[in-house]
């Protein structure tokens, strides 16, 4: 199944979806895709605010531009492997059954699929600026997402087989 049918899946049931994607076999490569896919969108989610910000300060937006990107595809996925091995211990503590694999795999579609909602917080941060209420419930919301994806994608693929 396309992998946008999939994002958009998980916003009604994140576990059915989760477990379809553990049930099609370990996978690096394909988990290291969500991955970086959902980080070139967190960056391309960031350029509105990018602009606002060198417009509003006169920051310079190609730089801006230049350290977010190395930012969110370089620095970023090294710490999500590092936000998975621990989340992989703490539930390897609750359920022995938990994989590393399974662990990575609900951190990083729960990061790719929550992305519809940062591009739209991205939008409002560009339009409306950071203090808008509007923007900062939006981001409340892209926050509650992300982490209900990932305790559901951790409950589903650390189930005992």
């Amino acid at each position: 199944m396309p992998v946008s049918s999939d994002i958009f899946r998980t916003y009604s049931s994140p576990r059915h979806v989760t477990r379809a994607l553990y049930a099609m076999g370990p996978r690096e490569d394909r988990a290291i895709m969500w991955l970086m896919s959902g980080c070139f969108l967190m960056f391309i989610s960031g350029l509105p605010a990018l602009q606002r910000a060198a417009l509003e300060t006169g920051t310079d937006f190609q730089r801006s531009t230049i350290y977010s990107f190395f930012l969110l595809l370089t620095v970023v996925p090294l710490i999500f492997y590092a936000i998975a091995f621990i989340l992989f211990g703490v539930t390897r503590l609750l359920r022995p059954s938990a994989t590393i694999y399974g662990a990575r795999l609900a951190i990083f579609w729960g990061w790719l699929a929550a992305t519809p909602l940062a591009l739209f917080y991205g939008l409002l941060v560009g339009f409306n600026g950071l203090d808008h209420p509007g923007t900062i419930l939006v981001g409340w919301i892209w926050l509650a997402a992300v982490i209900w994806f990932w305790i559901n994608g951790l409950i589903e693929t650390s189930k005992a087989i």
